[in-house]
């Protein structure tokens, strides 16, 4: 069954029930995901949801606007505004004050997760679908570090390809648990995953100081779990 929502939708966008992949958890914060078909978006939908347009074609719109409609929504559940998060001259999403919260989206599926700003300093949500074996091997150099590397060369094509995966995926939930704190833009080899269990916790590690509270050597928490065929991973920073 569909999950209720506060607003009507638009028919190119469906909200999932409102469960968390195990073993995700984030206390006191609210976890939104829908799949879309962005060949379903119509002109007017985003006037109809008085979410800003942006440019770009079809599939572009369509996560865009399908991101907002989940932020939307776990906002709603948040606080009991159903208020839509705008977007800043860097392109991150502007949240209400008071409340922080991250969107991701890619092919069919957008998740917000927002939780208070007086429980959770900062949060990164990132979604993906498995690399393939070949897509990874090509990608690895870029997405993991020479340590990294070197700790998933024991592993089978399946096993690395998934290694590589979930490294990328906590690697983009970092950026966007840390950029609106520090305001400086990272990459892949400016940090690393120490390591992962099938718990679905992950420890990773800053390699760069991107200011004076998080430098070099700095440890965060993540979180990983997989559901319709999509790998899910987030870091949450408590306040």
């Amino acid at each position: 069954m569909p999950a209720m929502t506060s607003a009507p939708l638009p028919p190119f966008c469906t909200l999932l029930p409102p469960t968390w992949p195990a073993p995700l958890s984030v206390p006191g914060a609210q976890l939104v995901r829908a799949t879309f078909d962005a060949s379903l978006l119509c002109d007017t939908d985003f006037g109809n949801c008085a979410v800003e347009p942006v440019r770009g074609v079809a599939k572009r719109q369509g996560e865009y606007l399908a991101g907002r409609l989940c932020a939307r929504e776990a906002l709603h559940r948040l606080s009991g505004q159903a208020s839509v998060p705008g977007r800043g001259e860097d392109g991150a999403p502007v949240w209400p004050a008071g409340c922080v919260g991250s969107i991701t989206h890619g092919a069919g599926q957008a998740a917000a997760l927002v939780a208070r700003r007086a429980d959770w300093q900062a949060i990164g949500l990132d979604l993906e679908q498995q690399l393939s074996v070949t897509r990874a091997a090509k990608l690895a150099g870029e997405i993991l570090t020479p340590d990294e590397l070197q700790r998933a060369a024991g592993l089978d094509a399946q096993a690395y390809a998934r290694r590589v995966t979930l490294t990328f995926s906590l690697k983009e939930s970092l950026f966007k648990a840390l950029y609106p704190l520090v305001l400086t833009r990272f990459y892949f080899q400016d940090a690393e995953m120490l390591g992962c269990d099938e718990d679905g916790r992950a420890e990773l590690r800053l390699l760069i100081d991107l200011n004076s509270d998080w430098r070099a050597g700095t440890r965060l928490s993540g979180q990983y779990a997989e559901a319709e065929g999509f790998l899910l991973s987030l870091v949450a920073i408590a306040a």
